[in-house]
């Protein structure tokens, strides 16, 4: 689950992580006063919210609910803002990067640190990372020394860094982090380290241990919120192609015949191990309603059967009128049957995965 930038600052603030002082507002009028210059800045889950509009600035009261009002109904990556964040503007003299993550190559969390923060990571030269595996015991004041070189602080910052790091390490922990990232972590001209942005995502299988985090669905789109209900694994990125395949190692391996090929996924659904007619018939719902350009769907058949996902589209499109193009890879158990299923409703399922995935591609625009 990943959290708004508000919720994640009240979670360290609440670890002594400094944070800057701040209110949301989901309605411009619920902006009484403001004592400082503020940030207004939209409260959404994907990213480049800066580059899209997102983020405001304003001076008074009458400016912050203006800049509200822009802000608050605008779509961001195909997410709708429903709240902003009023925030201090800080009088920044650096930008520095930090965070935690597991890494499951080296089965490990990693720290990564970074004297080039408030940009990309990915954009900054490998060189000029800190990635360092965290001890089992726990986090050392080694560490510390690793962040001093690296980010060429003085004494009084490396020794807020030190804190602010122990505290950063002790909220992962503690609270089932898969990421906790703080970029830009501000060095105001008055020397201190505040965050002045932060994402924090929990480890969904966790969260029976976060009661205050599992009940909200932040994260989730509505239709992916109908999806949870249903049991279905459901998400909605933002290309035009909807992809229906059945286990996880397919559905990525799809995603990715679809990008070597230009195409790129709007949504993906794992039907996972299911030998259900009715929920196939579901999950097509469910894509219906996401309105892709092409569903692309990519069966093997093993212990789902070939003919069983087959019959649950043959009622899904006879029975909700689907008028999406579907483009089928059917291989594996039944899929003779499967394919006399499907031509009976107009879709001509192959057995080769490369060909099709460049139909979809072609039937989706890309």
């Amino acid at each position: 689950m990943k959290l708004f930038e508000y919720r994640a600052k009240q979670l360290m603030a609440e670890y002594g992580i400094p944070v800057p002082r701040g209110a949301v507002a989901s309605r411009p009028e619920e902006i009484a006063s403001i004592d400082y210059p503020v940030a207004v800045k939209a409260q959404v889950l994907a990213g480049g919210r800066g580059k899209a509009g997102g983020i405001k600035f304003a001076d008074n009261v009458a400016e912050a609910r203006s800049r509200a009002a822009e802000i608050i109904g605008m779509t961001i990556k195909g997410e709708k803002t429903k709240s902003v964040l009023l925030e201090e503007r800080l009088d920044v003299a650096r930008e520095l990067y930090l965070s935690l993550t597991i890494d499951r190559g080296s089965r490990s969390i990693v720290l990564m640190a970074s004297g080039d923060g408030g940009v990309e990571i990915e954009s900054v030269p490998e060189e000029r990372i800190l990635i360092v595996s965290v001890p089992l015991f726990g986090y050392s004041p080694f560490l510390t020394k690793l962040l001093k070189s690296r980010m060429g602080t003085d004494a009084a910052v490396t020794q807020q860094l030190e804190d602010l790091a122990l505290k950063l390490y002790k909220l992962f922990i503690s609270e089932d982090c898969e990421l906790a990232e703080i970029n830009p972590l501000v060095i105001t001209r008055d020397g201190r380290l505040i965050a002045a942005d932060a994402k924090i995502t929990i480890n969904d299988d966790a969260l029976f241990r976060h009661a205050e985090f599992s009940r909200d669905a932040d994260d989730l789109t509505p239709l992916e919120q109908r999806a949870k209900a249903e049991d279905i694994a459901f998400v909605q990125l933002e290309g035009n192609i909807g992809v229906i395949a059945n286990g996880a190692g397919l559905t990525m391996a799809t995603l990715d015949i679809l990008t070597i090929n230009g195409g790129r996924a709007g949504v993906f659904l794992d039907l996972g191990g299911t030998d259900d007619p009715e929920k196939v018939t579901a999950a097509f719902n469910l894509m219906k309603d996401a309105k892709p350009a092409v569903i692309f769907l990519n069966i093997f058949g093993g212990i789902t059967k070939c003919d069983t996902v087959a019959l649950g589209v043959k009622a899904a499109v006879q029975e909700s009128s689907i008028k999406i193009p579907i483009v089928a890879r059917i291989r594996g158990v039944n899929d003779d049957l499967a394919r006399d299923i499907l031509k009976d409703i107009g879709i001509e399922a192959t057995s080769d995965l490369i060909s099709a995935a460049k139909k979809a591609v072609a039937a989706g625009g890309n």
